[in-house]
């Protein structure tokens, strides 16, 4: 009898720890400083992902969002913002929010997202084993700005001047154009960098990449070129100058060809790093994750405009084509 009465205490202090565990809200905070547009598609990634692993926003979960659309002063004052709210775990999408909250947030794990290097720009101590208290995904490694050098070359045999078109403000620039001009030497081709530093920018940047007589152009990853895609495809697809992206949200407003991060797949990614913290995993000793899926995305209808024939061999490899 006793042992019974052990066993059915137990099983009711089980029970109760475990609605007790069940009643627990988790608070993640989202800081991007882009506009909304730019992840709305990878946020609902995000969310389905969080679903899948059990939490339910208005139950066990809610989720502060919060957005600097392009002004990157006003950063420092939202990550403040959700601090105050007592978040358990701070999301960021861009270098430029990331930034912020290694400087400004302390005591509240931070998981990254579409950061191109968190070494070069300080985010990490290594990323094996980060230290402090961020760790994420990252969104390019500068290696891959040579193979979409590559990837226009082939798709464009005849390219033999590929314009580069960087924002030097941006911390990773460097190390992706480094990259690139190791790549243009045994692809034979020559390369120029135009920098566009604002939107207003990348109009003069074009013209000046129309002068040079540029056969092809590669776009470097930047936030501030994501959010002006739709001005850089319609500005290459004026000029008839076939042009390679990071994302095929580049493509999707009438770029040739991207690749790279799949940015839904990687907020999803995101979204299983931020459980395993929440459910009490050291984030300094978390190592920064590569992303999972980088797809090849191709504009035909963007190819026909330009009267380019995209060769089979690109084809092939594509995972998404555009008719």
């Amino acid at each position: 009898m006793r042992v019974w009465r052990l066993l059915v205490a137990a099983t009711l202090l089980g029970a109760l720890g475990t609605a007790a565990a069940q009643s627990e809200r988790a608070s993640i905070g989202f800081l991007s400083g882009n506009p909304p547009s730019d992840t709305e598609e990878a946020l609902g990634g995000f969310r389905s992902k969080l679903r899948e692993l059990g939490y339910q926003e208005g139950a066990n979960l809610s989720l502060e969002v919060r957005y600097a659309n392009g002004r990157y002063e006003r950063l420092p004052a939202l990550a403040a913002e959700l601090i105050a709210l007592k978040v358990n775990i701070l999301f960021t999408y861009g270098s430029p929010a990331s930034q912020v909250a290694r400087k400004s947030v302390s005591g509240v794990p931070v998981v990254f997202g579409g950061v191109a290097d968190p070494l070069a720009i300080g985010l990490v101590n290594s990323l094996t084993k980060p230290g402090g208290n961020m760790t994420g995904v990252t969104s390019n490694n500068p290696e891959l700005t040579g193979k979409r050098l590559g990837l226009i070359k082939e798709a464009v045999p005849g390219a033999t001047r590929i314009a580069i078109l960087a924002n030097a403000d941006f911390g990773p620039t460097a190390s992706m154009v480094r990259e690139a001009r190791l790549a243009a030497q045994p692809l034979g081709v020559q390369v120029q960098v135009f920098d566009a530093r604002t939107p207003d920018a990348i109009v003069n940047a074009f013209a000046a990449i129309k002068a040079w007589r540029a056969d092809a152009v590669a776009v470097l990853v930047d936030p501030m070129f994501i959010a002006q895609r739709q001005r850089v495809a319609s500005l290459a697809l004026e000029q008839r100058l076939p042009a390679v992206f990071h994302l095929q949200q580049f493509v999707d407003a009438g770029g040739l060809i991207s690749y790279g991060v799949d940015y839904v797949e990687a907020f999803k990614q995101s979204a299983v790093l931020v459980d395993k913290i929440l459910k009490g995993a050291k984030v300094g000793d978390t190592p920064v994750e590569q992303p999972w899926r980088f797809p090849l995305v191709v504009n035909l209808k963007t190819a026909k405009a330009m009267g380019i024939s995209i060769p089979q061999s690109v084809l092939v490899r594509a995972d998404r084509i555009i008719q």
